[in-house]
């Protein structure tokens, strides 16, 4: 008589790379990586590359005996080239992102990877931080939105994310091409990033604190604050004229400098500002009745900008100037 077995279904366990970008770190990378090793949920591998520094940070990587810490070194690249790299030497079907100066707190993986796998259409899911001014705690905190259609219409003037704090399918960012390493998208790299994420996928924040954003002076991500800003426009123009596919890539610039405070005096813009913004909201989130409490906020509160920006570029400049120095009196005695 022939015994028939039922046939056993095995599912192998979802599994998670951090990747850390190491750029002369040497007075906060230890702490950094003690977060990523101690998780409740452990990281599979942890995916160091050595971006060249100049301090002791090679020696840090090299003294964490850990079979899951695997360090590569390379001759100064930029955190694009070596985010990209990172990319491709990972084996885990997520991608857990974390600098060399911040810290994932205990229950970050764990709590990702159960919102990832219940939530199969999210491909970028990010977590609210704590700001820590070096090793002291500054009471401030990022709290960005947390819904899908909330955090689609930020990104179309700025970046809802922490990076060291996001969570991304593999296969996604590959199929994708990764991080833009040309210099007029390369810096903010995560924000173009996200954008392009967020045009074919569900993206997401978790609404808890799981990870620590440390401000340090001189980081590789903390740099060249205008030419920053001048690439945000460029980006957000482009995130603007993909929802706005009937109007002009000129119109969609214009309205991009004027949340940004940089457009030119003109009435021109400041006509259109609000009415575009409206589309733009309607193409995102559709009609107006269908917006959740956080979409709507969120609307609001670029719409207050767009207007406050309009009226500073209305009127004469000896005006706005005097009342810019009162908001600030204000702000002091208050």
């Amino acid at each position: 008589m022939l015994l028939v077995q039922e046939a056993k279904v095995t599912t192998s366990p979802p599994t998670i790379t951090i990747l850390i970008p190491v750029y002369n770190a040497e007075n906060t990378l230890e702490a950094s990586l003690v977060s990523a090793l101690e998780q409740t949920r452990p990281a599979n591998e942890i995916v160091a590359i050595n971006d060249g520094s100049r301090d002791g940070s090679g020696a840090i990587l090299a003294a964490v005996e850990d079979p899951r810490m695997q360090v590569f070194e390379q001759e100064n690249q930029g955190l694009a080239a070596t985010l990209n790299r990172g990319i491709e030497l990972a084996s885990g079907a997520y991608i857990a992102r974390l600098d060399n100066d911040d810290l994932a707190l205990p229950q970050r993986l764990e709590k990702q990877l159960a919102f990832m796998e219940s939530n199969p259409d999210v491909a970028l899911l990010g977590t609210w931080a704590a700001i820590y001014v070096g090793d002291d705690k500054s009471g401030r905190f990022h709290r960005h939105p947390t819904e899908s259609k909330s955090l689609k219409l930020d990104l179309l003037f700025d970046n809802p994310f922490v990076h060291s704090s996001v969570m991304y399918r593999t296969d996604v960012v590959r199929a994708l091409g990764g991080y833009r390493v040309e210099r007029a998208k390369r810096i903010p790299e995560d924000y173009e990033f996200w954008s392009r994420i967020a045009r074919s996928h569900e993206i997401a924040n978790l609404p808890e604190v799981h990870t620590v954003y440390r401000e340090v002076p001189g980081s590789m991500m903390r740099s060249g604050a205008e030419e920053m800003l001048d690439n945000v426009i460029v980006i957000s123009a482009d995130n603007l004229q993909h929802v706005l596919p009937g109007i002009s890539p000129s119109h969609c610039l214009d309205l991009s400098r004027l949340y940004h405070g940089r457009a030119p005096a003109s009435n021109r813009i400041i006509l259109q500002a609000l009415q575009l913004w409206r589309r733009a909201a309607i193409a995102v989130g559709g009609a107006p009745r269908q917006w959740t409490p956080e979409f709507r906020n969120r609307y609001r509160l670029a719409q207050r900008r767009l207007l406050v920006q309009s009226v500073r570029r209305a009127l004469p400049r000896p005006i706005a100037n005097l009342l810019r120095k009162a908001r600030q009196l204000l702000k002091t005695k208050t």
